[in-house]
């Protein structure tokens, strides 16, 4: 039997993301610009199955392969008469939906590996029922079947040399490694955003690829970017080792994306729209994140839009090291009514920012009022689809000159709507009020989070009178803290979330008085303790590590408030109705203003004041003391985890509607909420260059297929021998 953690469940939740009546509303114009963004963002995204596993691609082509020949409904009785059961074929329905909703076969929530819930053999039998091209499947499948259904040793999670699989570097790399190539690209002011590292041997001495993601390939002719100056690619000799830096990395997917940039900068709205855009295409064809950079300048000064978007390489959350970018791309449409209270939000905030625990000095001078909307997703790509964000994340412009937050409504009413029956570990008499208020306390949640956690703090870039450490030169905070800044600076964005809802300014603009306002606070409170029991699912003993940024987060802030003691925070481990293992959680109410504030603010605290003043080791202490999983002290977390497996529930799975040009209008096409409907929807996402996407992205796949075992010094195929310059 294969640990549950490993396989999707047949009937895992699967819900369609409803957009119509926000898409319907657009003018023409508008719905072209939409469209063309969207294929932009679906074909970066498929850079998301390169950055995940080795065979990643490969199963994607596989996949792809079978059902655009055969739909899934077509499928089903071919497959019946093979001799394959119902519950066999919807498992393998479920892998497949599985495999596209997080663009590879790890979970983008938590990065452990998933199998199909059916033997090889009887996927294989499957195979050979649609078998039209009957050399080109088998070697596909011979390509990737054997790590299809792998779950050895470090293959069970994404991690970074013993403590997993990760395609950020190649397999003989190492933190050591991951170390020093940081050390570098901040010597070069390089951003490792969209890049990758790769490590081969010659003549006894380590070489490193640093490989910018890019169109243009290096050994083109071209030689410096606007407003870069020189340009950063060639030969350098660093710490006595050899350093290259190339472009072409995903130039296949990179020239896609790009193209439909230009597409879409003819439809645009403003100048900042077409700018913005300008800069985007210069990175993908480039490389540059200093080009990046700009257009996310004029995404910031392109306020209030009604369609809303971002793409890149944007967050870092699965780069085991913290500072490389997956690929990530949106177009949403925004929903007015509901960010009228966002909106209020951002013109109360120079009045909430002040009641932060932390001293006025850690505080920036001005609060830069960004944009903050209610967004309703067209298009969402990447391994997932959050319930909010604030972007962008260079330090520099978002300390300077300011950032936007997005809360995504549509995706918020079905991936976070619950049932009473599978509500795990809660008194019975919470179970109802948790569901009444559970939606409503976390977009109050989400909005302070985004807007009053990610954006608040400072970053002391120079010495300051009192300040004993400091950021110097190129180092940003990812650099600097590094394993540890995604899940920290989550646990500081939760706990002013959970600080700030419990001043009546905050709750007055979400429309929360009285009772309404308390039990809105009380939930929002509750839900954080459950979710940090919850989290323990994330968190591997054999490697003691955490697999997933917020649910470590989530935690800490459970051991905060359980070391706050007198009673606020009560866990206990008891026998379930079914005679297993379980457990519940209770919150004191009556203590959440007293002893849950204390605690709160006495922790949010340490956790800015380290941050600001760039203290990695004070910052690594406090934080990882918190985060360890024992079985020791009052409570055995390491038994609780198991129990927390086996009461899981998986996360939904998203299906998203297509659009297609017909004639002078764009059609929106939508699916049904299930695994064929996920299914489909990828079938019919590339359909005008499919058959070239698939040996585009079997030719990158193959390309870099000697860098993932470990201790090979194979240089990676297909590139040009290195100039000075490129």
């Amino acid at each position: 039997m294969v640990d549950s953690q490993y396989y999707l469940p047949n009937d895992i939740g699967v819900s369609a993301l409803d957009c119509r009546e926000a898409f319907s509303l657009l003018s023409p114009r508008e719905q072209m610009y939409s469209h063309f963004l969207s294929r932009a963002a679906w074909y970066g995204g498929l850079a998301v199955l390169l950055q995940t596993s080795p065979e990643s691609a490969n199963i994607f082509v596989l996949l792809q392969k079978i059902f655009r020949k055969q739909p899934a409904a077509e499928l089903e009785p071919v497959a019946m008469a093979a001799g394959l059961t119902s519950e066999e074929y919807q498992a393998f329905l479920v892998y497949a939906a599985g495999l596209y909703a997080n663009m590879g076969n790890y979970k983008s929530f938590g990065d452990t590996k998933f199998i199909p819930n059916l033997p090889k053999v009887r996927v294989l039998l499957l195979l050979k029922t649609n078998l039209r091209q009957p050399g080109e499947m088998e070697a596909l499948w011979d390509s990737c079947s054997s790590a299809l259904f792998s779950l050895e040793g470090k293959q069970k999670q994404l991690g970074l040399g013993s403590k997993g699989i990760t395609t950020y570097f190649s397999g003989n790399c190492g933190l050591e490694d991951a170390e020093l190539a940081q050390k570098f690209l901040d010597f070069q002011k390089l951003s490792a955003y969209n890049t990758r590292l790769f490590k081969t041997e010659k003549g006894g001495k380590m070489s490193y690829e640093v490989r910018l993601a890019s169109a243009v390939k290096s050994g083109t002719v071209y030689c410096a970017i606007d407003g870069e100056g020189e340009t950063r690619c060639g030969s350098f000799s660093f710490e006595d080792q050899e350093f290259t830096v190339k472009r072409g990395d995903y130039a296949q997917i990179m020239e896609r994306v790009c193209h439909y940039l230009e597409e879409a900068q003819a439809h645009a709205a403003s100048e900042n729209q077409t700018k913005m855009l300008e800069g985007y295409r210069r990175s993908f064809t480039f490389g540059s994140i200093d080009a990046h950079k700009e257009g996310s300048r004029f995404w910031i000064k392109d306020k209030g839009p009604t369609v809303e978007s971002y793409i890149g390489f944007i967050e870092s959350y699965r780069d085991p090291f913290g500072s490389r970018g997956e690929f990530e791309g949106f177009v949403a449409v925004v929903n007015k009514a509901m960010s009228e209270r966002f909106a209020k939000l951002v013109s109360s905030a120079e009045v909430l920012l002040p009641e932060l625990p932390w001293p006025r000095d850690f505080e920036k001078d001005t609060f830069l009022k960004p944009d903050f909307t209610s967004l309703d997703v067209l298009t969402f790509t990447g391994s997932g689809v959050p319930a909010g964000i604030n972007i962008p994340n260079y330090d520099d412009i978002r300390q300077s000159e300011g950032f936007k937050n997005v809360s995504l409504g549509n995706v918020l009413a079905v991936a976070y709507a619950t049932q009473k029956e599978k509500l795990t570990f809660l008194e019975e008499d919470d179970k109802d009020a948790y569901i009444k208020w559970m939606l409503p306390s976390f977009e109050m949640q989400v909005g302070l989070h985004e807007l009053l956690g990610h954006g608040s703090g400072k970053l002391f870039v120079q010495q300051t009178v009192g300040v004993t450490s400091w950021y110097r030169g190129n180092e940003t905070w990812d650099s600097r803290f590094s394993t540890i800044a995604s899940s920290y600076e989550e646990c500081r964005a939760e706990c002013v979330g959970l600080f700030l809802c419990l001043n009546k300014l905050a709750l007055s603009i979400f429309g929360h008085e009285g009772q309404d306002a308390e039990d809105v606070v009380y939930i929002n409170w509750l839900y954080m303790v459950r979710a940090g029991l919850l989290g323990l699912e994330f968190y591997t003993p054999e490697s003691s590590s955490w697999r997933q940024a917020h649910m470590q987060a989530s935690f800490v802030i459970l051991r905060v408030l359980l070391e706050a003691g007198e009673g606020l925070v009560h866990l206990e481990e008891v026998a379930g109705a079914d005679g297993r293992p379980d457990a519940r959680i209770a919150l004191d109410r009556t203590k959440i203003h007293t002893v849950g504030k204390s605690a709160i603010q006495r922790f949010l605290c340490k956790l800015q004041v380290l941050k600001a003043t760039a203290d990695v080791a004070g910052g690594r202490a406090l934080y990882d003391g918190y985060s360890a999983v024992t079985d020791s002290g009052p409570h055995d977390f390491l038994r609780l985890r198991d129990t927390v497996l086996l009461r899981k529930e998986d996360r939904k799975m998203l299906v998203q509607a297509n659009t297609r040009v017909q004639g002078e209008a764009v059609e929106l096409v939508e699916y049904e909420g299930s695994a064929a409907g996920l299914i489909h929807s990828f079938t019919e996402r590339f359909q005008e260059d499919a058959e070239q996407l698939e040996a585009d992205l079997l030719e990158l796949s193959k390309r870099d297929s000697p860098c993932w075992s470990r201790g090979s010094n194979q240089q990676p195929s297909g590139y040009q021998p290195t100039r000075s310059t490129s």
